[in-house]
């Protein structure tokens, strides 16, 4: 998540939310992304520091598990930079050019200086984070699914250029004898058909046969993928993109909730403030006076009810808006109280992070020191693939 802010309930309907869900299932590495935010913040970044401890507060207060995944900055592991520059030696200049995002954010943010190499290679940037911890699924929305696209492409040219050496295929022959005659024979058979007749399900068999097998190392394992495939030995692997729900968060005027809109709640505004902006919300144009009736389809409010109200309120607002026997300060009060309600743990929460700042720091040095250790390790066999030995 880039630092460009402070967090607010968008955030945390559509992204922190399935985190905290995400981490309960896998191995999840959270990261605050302070050089993707220098792509659009690189004439002031003063917002990228004072924005980068917040955040961390802000997760953790959410109920983002240090114990569960590993949190850290993605500046203070240069590994991520270095892969990006290894990667950007063979990836074709129109691949980054054709990513959707890159002529819809220069023509949403035209009072921004966005011809430089950065903004373009961005989305190669999040290809080397995903890829430097050989991640299998990354959640992201609809509108990111071009990214890690991307980083399939980008892994699967990288594997074919590198994953083949003078004796891959001896090494890969070498491989299937040590899965025993039957898994070979079985192996073989299930490589011909997807190779020689492009069947899809046996593929997907010699997939699971493959994942199954104890006798050969990992690296063989990752070889005999890429023998199966007619690529190379998978050094870095294709990622999946795992489809987070749409938010359905709506910001104070209807629009989606965004710091760019001036709509926003912010995780960490005062009790005083939230209700103070929820009790100035824009409502149906149409109920001009208390008797007037309305239509709660054309009030931002109903968004709201939309995600914190219950069947029965939801029920009570469409009857008393359409009749107009309950007015529009009445309808927001189940909406002011039921955002309070999800904010005042977290606010505690956050206040306790807030107060020990020397807790919060060792959170993030313990997550990269456990990063790193994974980074460096991806990064090595690489550079070994590519030739590049350091003395």
């Amino acid at each position: 998540m880039r630092p460009t802010g402070k967090l607010h309930l968008g955030h945390y309907h559509g992204v922190l939310k399935n985190w905290v869900d995400l981490q309960q299932e896998y191995k999840c590495h959270f990261f605050v992304a302070d050089w993707h935010a220098l792509t659009t913040h690189y004439e002031d970044p003063s917002i990228i520091a004072d924005s980068t401890w917040d955040m961390v507060v802000d997760w953790l207060a959410a109920g983002v598990d240090h114990g569960l995944a590993d949190l850290f900055i993605q500046s203070s592991i240069p590994e991520h930079a270095e892969l990006h520059l290894l990667l950007s030696m063979i990836t074709p200049l129109g691949w980054l050019e054709r990513v959707p995002s890159y002529k819809d954010q220069q023509e949403k943010l035209k009072e921004m200086d966005l011809a430089t190499y950065g903004f373009l290679g961005y989305p190669l940037l999040q290809s080397a984070d995903i890829l430097i911890y050989k991640a299998g699924l990354v959640p992201v929305g609809a509108d990111q699914v071009a990214h890690v696209e991307l980083t399939r492409e980008v892994a699967r040219r990288f594997n074919y250029l590198y994953g083949r050496g003078l004796d891959f295929e001896e090494k890969a022959e070498a491989a299937i004898k040590k899965m025993g005659k039957k898994n070979a024979k079985i192996f073989n058979k299930l490589r011909s058909s997807f190779q020689e007749n492009g069947d899809q399900e046996a593929l997907g068999v010699a997939r699971a046969l493959l994942e199954a097998q104890q006798n050969i190392t990992v690296g063989d394992k990752e070889r005999l993928f890429g023998y199966l495939e007619g690529s190379g030995r998978v050094i870095l692997p294709e990622p999946i993109a795992l489809l987070t729900k749409a938010s359905k968060m709506p910001g104070l005027d209807g629009q989606k909730m965004s710091k760019s809109y001036n709509n926003t709640i912010a995780l960490r505004d005062e009790p005083e403030e939230v209700e103070k902006k929820l009790r100035t919300m824009p409502t149906d144009p149409a109920r001009v006076r208390r008797t007037d009736a309305g239509d709660p389809a054309k009030c931002p409010v109903w968004q709201f009810h939309e995600v914190y109200s219950e069947e029965g309120v939801r029920n009570w607002v469409q009857e008393g808006c359409k009749s107009a026997s309950i007015g529009c300060i009445d309808c927001k009060q189940p909406v002011i109280d039921a955002v309070l309600r999800e904010l005042k743990p977290m606010q505690e929460r956050a206040k306790e992070y807030t107060e020990q700042p020397e807790l919060v720091r060792s959170i993030i040095n313990e997550g990269t020191e456990k990063a790193r250790d994974l980074a460096k390790e991806t990064l090595e066999e690489v550079k070994s693939a590519m030739g590049i030995n350091n003395v």
